[in-house]
C-alpha cells in the first residue's frame, strides 16, 4: 500500500489480486446478494485507491482493508433496510445455490459424494445465516478474512474479549445447528 501511495500502480493491482476474493466472500456472505456485494467491492477498492497517498500503516493492511469493507457493508445495510424487494427471497435462493456450488464443486468426486458435499455446504451457509449479526460478522471476518481476534476487534470497534465471546458463541451455535443437520 505504501508503494501504491508513492505512485506504483502495479502495487495496487497486486493488493487487489491478493485480497479480492476474500473481501468479496466476506461482503457476499454478509449482504447475501451478488449485485450488492459487487457494488460494495467497488466502493471498498475505490476507497483504497483514494487513500493511497495518505495511508498510514497503524495496523496490518488486511485489518485496515476489512475494517473498510465492514464499515461500507454496515452503511449499505443501514441504507437498504427500509426497502425490501418482494423478489429478494427468490434471488437469495439462486444466489445461495451458486455460492454453494462454488464452495462444494469438486469434479473429481463421485456423484453421491458431490451431492452430500453440496448438502453440507448448504447446511453450513444456512447455519451461518441464523447467527446473530455480531456473531456472524466476527465469524466471517475470521473465516473469510483470515483475521486474528485482535484484527477483528479493530475492524468492528469491539474489545478483544467481546470478539472472543462472539466467536465462541458462534461456533457453539454452528456446532449445534450442524449437529441437528447430521
Amino acid at each position: 500500500m505504501l508503494r501504491f501511495g508513492r505512485g506504483d500502480t502495479a502495487a495496487f493491482e497486486a493488493l487487489y489480486r491478493r485480497h479480492e476474493s476474500k473481501v468479496f466472500r466476506y461482503l457476499f456472505r454478509c449482504v447475501r446478494d451478488h449485485a450488492s456485494a459487487n457494488d460494495l467491492m467497488q466502493d471498498v477498492w475505490f476507497a483504497v485507491a483514494r487513500s493511497g497517498q495518505r495511508y498510514e500503516p497503524s495496523a496490518k493492511f488486511t485489518t485496515w482493508l476489512f475494517t473498510l469493507a465492514h464499515n461500507k457493508m454496515i452503511d449499505a445495510v443501514r441504507k437498504k433496510r427500509p426497502a425490501q424487494s418482494l423478489d429478494a427471497a427468490a434471488d437469495e435462493d439462486s444466489e445461495t445455490a451458486s455460492l454453494v456450488d462454488c464452495i462444494a464443486a469438486d469434479p473429481s468426486r463421485e456423484p453421491l459424494a458431490a451431492v452430500q458435499t453440496l448438502d453440507e455446504a448448504a447446511a453450513l451457509l444456512n447455519a451461518v445465516d441464523t447467527l446473530p449479526a455480531e456473531q456472524r460478522t466476527a465469524f466471517l471476518l475470521q473465516a473469510e478474512g483470515d483475521l486474528s481476534l485482535e484484527d477483528i476487534a479493530a475492524a468492528t470497534g469491539s474489545s478483544f474479549e467481546t470478539v472472543k465471546s462472539r466467536l465462541r458463541y458462534a461456533r457453539a451455535k454452528l456446532r449445534e445447528r450442524l449437529w441437528e443437520y447430521a
